[in-house]
């Protein structure tokens, strides 16, 4: 039985929903082994060797057992599989997301909340055990939480929410981070124990209370940090500069954790010499259990800020690799599938995950070509968990530590940027700086939201104070370009084109108006008062004129005998005849007053006084048929008090002949004009112009110059050399 016609259009309708939102079921089956699977083999090999040490690095510095950081290297990689759109980035642990993490946990479960006073020896010591549990559940109800934020802004089409967030915002928040990360690690290389410090200046308190324990280090624990150190950071340079020889990076991570654990164990390094240790490592999986939701109200603030930095870390890499290998990735789309990632992995007890800069490169170097790689790397980390995870219990801390520095390297040379922005652009700078310093002093939650509000600040200062420009016409061009930076453009007599670099809106309306009287030389207020000036001074002498011309009138007619009939006018007065044949406007010295003040001249015509007229001509450049053009490109919009303002200058400059054009408008603007009446009998849509060129031809023409041959630079006018 065949399908009904809405049935036929539903089914592929719901196919490409379906295919839309769980993105694997369009890539998967059209994978091809022969072209992909050796190379995301191997990749998934060397990004599972990554996962292992950097997971439970990083658990460190969310404050939690190192196997929470290898359980969260497996479960949401395996559901950003699913639903993922990016093919090269690898889902998993992340420095900065991490001592986001160990703040909140740290802030919310301290040492103190889990001391007890040991009966052996007398001194107080910490329930460990107790602080774990406690601090996994703040971790985990973080997590739901940061992942409940994504789905919800990716369902409402929000991923454009990261736009705020600008690459020298994120790249100083980033760089602020890692001076976290390192601070937090130096208690783990020289081996002593510093209090935990949250809040404001926290970073400055726990970098005294560490420089007054130096004394106190442990010089073996500091020894084999060093050590580790350099053998990663040699290696680790080696595989930089034979990058393109070598199939697959050296493991020099997994390589460093194998030899310190066998030398740990075997030298009893943690027995002798009291070097911590990572201790134990449970064997197995967790079994799914639901965060605790009371701790909600506790994390939210933090949580959504952590959504928004690991959300903004893993789009700015997905789109950096889609753009290199040129594949499209849905950014609503990767909010969803970064929420769901967190959300399901915090029933197996994971922490908030983002993509990792290092292990996206080495996934895409080493060959990778599909998600299908995240698969294997978290093939790897399985067997790891169940097998050989309780191996690593001899593992000195120190080490892991190290791993942490070297891989943060890329963040350290993020410090390059302050040199780099001083060149380019003293704003982007100063954002730079400011997030980095607030992120530093006031906390990483904190300072982020400093660090936005900031950069919206300087938007909207930028916005407020954009550069004002006359421009003019480069000979036989349509190019219009400023007048004060190319000195090949030139203005056109009589005609002012006037642009603005930012859109017009209710912010920089007043001010755009002033820039546009400065620019052009015209001060409405100051032409319109002595335009006003000059009409009551004109109707004062017309007043006065008719009084004397009556009085005259009234004079001459008792030389006649005859009264002057009331109803004759004082033009009929003064063309009545006198007895000796003459004209009234003819006799006396007052009658040559009387017909000046009713000849006008060219000069009074305009407005009615003389001073005020010539004030007038003079500032719009000694004619009357003077027009300016306002350049809109930059307008994006216009809001009502935009509307208003464009109303009061066609307005105001025509009271005082000066006519107004607009060029260059988006069809978006136009449509907004119109919905807000702006066009009317005395602006009507022949003002408009597709560009500024066309307006310039408009204007001449309207004109009818009868010297036309002065315009003859410009380009494309035949009805003007015609004439």
């Amino acid at each position: 039985m065949p399908l009904r016609k809405e049935n036929r259009c539903t089914v592929p309708r719901v196919k490409q929903t379906l295919l839309k939102w769980i993105p694997v079921l369009s890539w998967l089956p059209r994978y091809s082994i022969r072209e992909n699977a050796v190379g995301d083999f191997i990749s998934g090999i060397s990004v599972g060797i990554m996962h292992l040490p950097q997971g439970m690095a990083y658990a460190l510095l969310a404050s939690l057992p190192p196997v929470f950081g290898l359980y969260t290297s497996l479960f949401p990689v395996l559901v950003y599989f699913i639903f993922g759109t990016s093919r090269h980035v690898s889902i998993g642990t992340f420095a900065v997301i991490s001592i986001m993490i160990g703040g909140v946990t740290e802030k919310l479960a301290p040492d103190g909340d889990f001391e007890f006073l040991n009966g052996t020896n007398g001194t107080g010591d910490v329930d460990i055990e107790a602080q774990d549990a406690s601090r996994v559940q703040i971790a985990c109800a973080i997590t739901i939480l940061t992942g409940i934020f994504q789905i919800l802004l990716g369902l409402v089409r929000f991923g454009f929410v990261v736009t705020y967030l600008s690459e020298p915002l994120v790249r100083g928040y980033t760089t602020a981070a890692a001076c976290h990360v390192t601070i937090s690690q130096l208690k783990y290389i020289f081996g002593v124990k510093s209090r935990r410090f949250s809040g404001p200046l926290s970073q400055v308190y726990i970098m005294v209370d560490l420089c007054s324990r130096l004394p106190k280090t442990n010089v073996a624990e500091l020894a084999v940090s060093l050590v580790a150190l350099c053998v990663l950071v040699v290696v680790k340079e080696l595989n930089a500069c034979y990058s393109k020889k070598l199939p697959m990076p050296i493991p020099i991570e997994l390589v460093v954790i194998i030899a310190a654990t066998v030398i740990s164990y075997f030298a009893g390094l943690n027995a002798r010499y009291g070097i911590d240790v990572v201790g134990e490592i449970p064997s197995g999986l967790q079994a799914p259990r639901v965060p605790d939701v009371n701790l909600f109200s506790e994390v939210v603030g933090d949580a959504f800020a952590i959504a928004i930095v690991g959300y903004a870390i893993n789009i700015s890499l997905s789109k950096t690799f889609a753009l290199k290998h040129g594949y499209k990735v849905d950014s609503n789309q990767e909010l969803v599938a970064l929420g769901l990632s967190n959300s399901i992995g915090a029933f197996f007890q994971c922490y908030c995950v983002t993509s990792s800069l290092s292990r996206s490169l080495i996934q895409e170097s080493t060959g990778g070509k599909t998600q299908v790689a995240g698969v294997v790397s978290s093939i790897i980390v399985l067997i790891t968990v169940l097998k050989i995870g309780s191996l690593f219990e001899n593992l000195p801390k120190a080490v892991l530590s190290t791993i942490v520095y070297v891989n943060l390297k890329g963040m350290y040379k993020q410090f390059l940027d302050v040199g780099v922005l001083w060149k380019k652009n003293k704003v982007d700078l100063l954002v730079w700086l400011v997030t980095f310093t607030s992120t530093i002093l006031f906390n990483l939650d904190l300072g982020l939201a400093m660090s936005v509000a900031f950069s919206l600040l300087t938007l909207i200062f930028r916005t407020q104070l954009p550069r004002y420009s006359i421009l003019g016409q480069v000979r036989n061009t349509e190019l219009y370009l400023d007048v004060d930076t190319y000195e090949e453009a030139k203005e056109i007599p009589g005609i002012t084109v006037f642009c603005s670099s930012a859109t017009i809106c209710y912010t920089n309306a007043e001010l755009y108006l002033e820039a546009l009287q400065e620019k052009s030389g015209l001060d409405i207020g100051k032409l319109l008062t002595e335009k006003k000036r000059g009409v009551d001074r004109q109707k004062r002498r017309e007043k006065k004129e008719k009084k004397k011309a009556e009085e005259e009138a009234k004079k001459q007619g008792g030389l006649t005998g005859e009264a002057p009939h009331p109803d004759l006018s004082l033009k009929e007065l003064e063309n009545r005849q006198w007895p000796d044949g003459t004209e009234a406007g003819g006799r006396g010295s007052n009658n040559g007053e009387v017909n000046q003040a009713y000849e006008p001249d060219a000069e009074t015509s305009c407005h009615g006084d003389e001073n005020a007229t010539r004030a007038c001509c003079d500032a719009v450049g000694g004619t009357g048929n003077h027009s300016i053009i306002l350049d809109l490109s930059a307008t994006s919009f216009v809001d009502t008090v935009a509307v208003k303002t464009l109303k009061n200058i066609f307005r105001d400059f025509g009271e005082i002949d000066v006519a107004i054009y607009l060029a260059r408008c988006q069809v978006c603007v136009v449509e907004q004009l119109e919905r807000a009446d702006f066009f009317s009998e005395s602006v009507t849509k022949n003002r408009l112009f597709a560009t500024v060129h066309d307006a310039v031809l408009g204007i001449l023409k309207r004109q009818e110059a009868p010297d036309a041959d002065t315009y003859d630079y410009i380009l494309d006018v035949p009805y003007i050399t015609k004439m």
